[in-house]
């Protein structure tokens, strides 16, 4: 664990490693590069500026779920890992970027010479776009038609050249479409975030049901995805749609905090979890995914829209 952490370490973790090295024996403040301590002594500083985006990947910070877990008298306490503060707003930054290393430091692709193609909801799209952008990479997104407009905007604002396929096709349909581009795309590879076990370890090293349709956008797709190890789970939750939108509206409304739809589901999973009997008193940390921006046209925010839209002056 501590090789991956000192392979992950992001850049506010190597800022808050230094800040604390450097005032272990008296508080000090920082002027320039230098920190001045309460006995006058100058302690040098490393430059608190990131060399890219992708420095600022991994570390995201826990919350404490306190006014939900209060009024539903659950018994364990409950953190949220709020994934909305890393660049691409986004979990999945991990994997783009632990997928794209991966697949340099084995000379599967090139900077600036390869094309990254993958079908993906949305989320996967914007964290290799980003990353793309400072490694050198285009990148080709396939995902359905019925994913939101914002998903849409954000790969396209990130340069990332984005296909859409006919939702009555299923997933089946973004698989063919991504073969298809494979096979007409020189130098183009695909990262494959299904079965690529670099999508597990980026969650190690740094992180910490039945199928149907649903409204919770990336989750689910009808299979059970290769780098999945069902033997390390303790319990599965089923969470309906209307609890994943109920509980991210309540977390937006009663805990300010801005997630999306599979945060909502997320945390009703755990609440569920939380008032086990066993787990009373005990510490249970939730992943929060992703980001309030890329619903505001889905049915997270459908009520909110239309009292907007019909405001006057």
């Amino acid at each position: 664990m501590n090789e991956c952490m000192s392979e992950e370490k992001g850049f506010g973790e190597h800022l808050a490693m230094a800040s604390s090295s450097s005032s272990s024996s008296s508080s000090s403040f920082v002027k320039g590069q230098q920190a001045i301590s309460q006995n006058g002594a100058h302690v040098s500083l490393p430059e608190n500026i990131a060399g890219s985006v992708s420095e600022l990947i991994g570390w995201t910070p826990l919350v404490e779920i306190k006014s939900i877990t209060k009024n539903e008298n659950v018994l364990a306490r409950v953190v949220g890992k709020l994934e909305y503060f890393q660049p691409g707003f986004s979990v999945k930054d991990r994997i783009a970027l632990k997928m794209i290393l991966d697949a340099e430091s084995k000379g599967l692709i090139k900077p600036e010479a390869s094309t990254l193609v993958e079908p993906t909801s949305g989320n996967t799209g914007i964290g290799l776009a980003l990353v793309g952008i400072h490694r050198g990479y285009k990148v080709a997104i396939v995902m359905p038609a019925t994913y939101s407009l914002e998903r849409r905007m954000i790969l396209r604002a990130l340069g990332a050249e984005l296909h859409l396929t006919n939702p009555e096709l299923g997933f089946e349909g973004v698989l063919n479409k991504t073969q298809e581009l494979l096979a007409s795309t020189p130098n183009s590879h695909m990262l494959n975030q299904l079965g690529n076990l670099m999508n597990n370890e980026a969650h190690y090293c740094s992180t910490g049901g039945c199928k149907g349709s649903h409204q919770i956008q990336g989750i689910g797709p009808g299979f059970i995805a290769d780098v999945t190890d069902k033997t390390i789970m303790d319990e599965i939750v089923t969470v309906s749609s209307e609890e994943a939108i109920e509980y991210a509206q309540r977390l937006m409304k009663e805990e300010g905090l801005l997630v999306g739809i599979s945060s909502g589901a997320a945390l009703a999973g755990a609440l569920k979890v939380a008032k086990h009997a066993e787990n009373k008193g005990k510490l249970i940390v939730v992943v929060l995914p992703s980001a309030a921006e890329r619903y505001l046209s889905t049915m997270l925010f459908a009520d909110i829209k239309k009292e907007c839209e019909s405001m006057t002056y």
